[in-house]
């Protein structure tokens, strides 16, 4: 008679899921690009909006002193924007400006400061933010108007070399304490280079019940 065989219980080797476990770990920390200090805080007024701001923005920051900052992303785009505004303004940035000013965040620097403020280490491009009048918008001098125009074209011009969405959105962040005055002047700048439509950011409140 033969012997009745009982069935082992089944073992999981766990292996190679740790293995995964750490390769998956290691490639987010090789990847993730922490995002770049903001050069100015900006308490924003609070509305019941719930539309979420898109990618590919051109945004522009008004701070409660009515200083104009600037910001927009991609890293080609942000190159080609370089170049355009030192050719206008006569200005040759070396490969390491260049490279600076491709992973910065918002800027508020007048074309004369600009390049003394990409060739400076952090301590001294933060000493500068805390200095800055930001981007000049006078209609004397409204190097504001050239930032947003060429920022378009790079922008357009990314988009058509990487068959993406060309679709540029426009947006103004203000300061709940800034002066209308200057919200109303970039709001002007907007469309003096017929861009009539535009994001307002604001701060999520609550609904009303």
């Amino acid at each position: 008679m033969s012997k009745l065989k009982i069935p082992s219980s089944p073992v999981l080797d766990m292996t190679p899921m740790v293995d995964l476990a750490f390769l998956l770990v290691t490639f987010f920390m090789l990847t993730t690009k922490f995002r770049p200090d903001e050069p100015v805080t900006v308490d924003m007024p609070s509305s019941v909006s719930d539309k979420i701001l898109p990618e590919n923005v051109l945004m522009i920051t008004v701070d409660s002193a009515g200083r104009v900052f600037y910001n927009i992303e991609g890293q080609f785009t942000r190159r080609e924007l370089l170049a355009s505004l030192g050719s206008k303004y006569k200005i040759e940035f070396t490969e390491q400006e260049q490279q600076r000013f491709a992973v910065l965040s918002t800027i508020g620097m007048s074309m004369q400061n600009l390049k003394t403020y990409l060739g400076a280490d952090e301590a001294g491009r933060k000493a500068m933010n805390l200095k800055t009048a930001g981007i000049p918008i006078d209609s004397t001098n409204n190097q504001l108007a050239d930032w947003i125009v060429y920022g378009w074209r790079a922008a357009v011009n990314t988009a058509v070399k990487n068959n993406k969405e060309k679709d540029l959105r426009f947006a103004i962040r203000g300061d709940g304490a800034a002066n209308y005055t200057t919200i109303k002047r970039v709001v002007e700048i907007f469309q003096e280079q017929d861009i009539n439509r535009f994001n307002l950011i604001t701060t999520l409140e609550a609904k009303p019940q």
